[in-house]
């Protein structure tokens, strides 16, 4: 597949998952961490115009001199930018404005791509397009934020029913101590967070094949695990407390009845499928409550080959840091992944959500510990 095909496929897969929308669902922020979808669509239209056409096309003339401030996310090389809990409040340009300026950018970016096969174009864009695949997991995750805390529970689309998928297996695989190579090797496309391959020295353990499943999770709700502090680290049990937790992200008790919310509608809680929409706390807390824990991240990579992963982000017991030798790229791209390694904890794998082909086994997801919008889930160490 050529670049400008590779090109069209993802920036079209982005529009095609707004597509169920309605234009007042482009708008809404409910909440500082969920983007509205139109800022994911300018956001992304916006990279490719501030690295790509602006630094490659001579006299590039930009679509509209207030997009780089609307729609810069994090980059302060680049200059100023809306606040993040600001973005709900960029009613003006209209969605109508926003796939205008999405058509613009693709336009020349088409007719850079069939007149250039430079090395480094090459690099920025393919970094472009993973970026964008991150947005459109952010998408979905957000637009299902969006919705679930719409009072009538909208349908996003009645086919999809991956919230629903089950474990093909629950065996423990043991793993031999030793010590083991982490990090990317390879030629392929990799973020700069991966590198720094290394060699860590591990005890022998036994991993679930399987994740934790939603009646395993009805278990420790029914045993009292959000009222009983002793499962709990420090700062989740102030979390529960101050947030009135008692069940997972989008469950509601109806009549005695466990339902939540999916993007295919409002569900009864289908107890063999995997949890999901959990955070960091309450993966250790209920690991701690099995007599278990959860697996660091070197060793879910090493035992990744021997799992079957990517249904849900998988919490590990790893803090979001640098790999030796880990150095930030010059400029703007530098701003990308290491600036943000404090205060977080390490996913992996991928989930229902996360694009096609974008994950490998040594991509390193990071989030705050209470945060549960996206598809994420437990798996068990022993």
């Amino acid at each position: 597949m050529t670049l400008l095909e590779q090109y069209t496929k993802v920036r079209s897969r982005t529009e095609e998952i707004c597509q169920p929308l309605e234009t007042e669902d482009y708008v809404p922020q409910p909440v500082n961490f969920v983007s509205p979808p139109k800022w994911h669509l300018a956001h992304t239209t916006w990279f490719f115009e501030s690295f790509v056409l602006t630094q490659f096309v001579p006299n590039y003339q930009v679509f509209h001199d207030d997009y780089s401030y609307l729609f810069n996310s994090y980059y302060n090389t680049v200059g100023k930018r809306v606040m993040r809990a600001d973005r709900g409040n960029i009613t003006r340009p209209s969605v109508n404005n926003i796939y205008e300026y999405r058509q613009y950018v693709d336009r020349h970016m088409n007719e850079l791509l069939n007149s250039s096969d430079s090395g480094e174009l090459f690099e920025i864009i393919n970094l472009g397009l993973n970026h964008e695949q991150q947005h459109q997991e952010l998408l979905l995750t957000d637009i299902k934020y969006i919705l679930g805390h719409n009072p009538i529970f909208p349908i996003y689309n009645k086919d999809f029913r991956s919230e629903f998928d089950k474990n093909k297996s629950t065996n423990f695989v043991d793993i031999a101590e030793g010590v083991y190579e982490i990090g990317f090797t390879g030629s392929s496309f990799s973020f700069d967070n991966e590198y720094g391959r290394h060699k860590v020295y591990i005890n022998d353990f036994s991993i679930c094949e399987g994740l934790v499943t939603n009646r395993e999770y009805i278990e420790f709700i029914e045993a009292g695990g959000y009222t009983n502090f002793k499962y709990w680290l420090d700062e989740g049990w102030a979390w529960v407390n101050e947030n009135k937790i008692s069940a997972p992200m989008y469950w509601h008790s109806i009549e005695g009845q466990w339902y939540f919310y999916t993007m295919s509608g409002l569900q009864m809680v289908d107890e063999d499928a995997i949890l999901t929409h959990i955070n960091y706390f309450e993966a250790a807390a209920y690991a701690d409550w099995k007599g278990m824990r959860l697996p660091t991240e070197f060793e879910w990579e090493v035992a990744a080959e021997q799992l079957n992963w990517g249904q849900r982000w998988e919490w590990t017991n790893s803090a979001y840091l640098p790999y030796p030798n880990f150095r930030r790229p010059e400029g703007a791209i530098g701003e990308y992944n290491g600036k943000f390694m404090i205060n977080q904890m390490v996913l992996r794998g991928g989930s229902c959500a996360t694009s096609h082909n974008h994950s490998r086994k040594t991509y390193r997801n990071f989030f705050h510990a209470d945060e549960r919008w996206q598809f994420n889930g437990i798996r068990l160490i022993k």
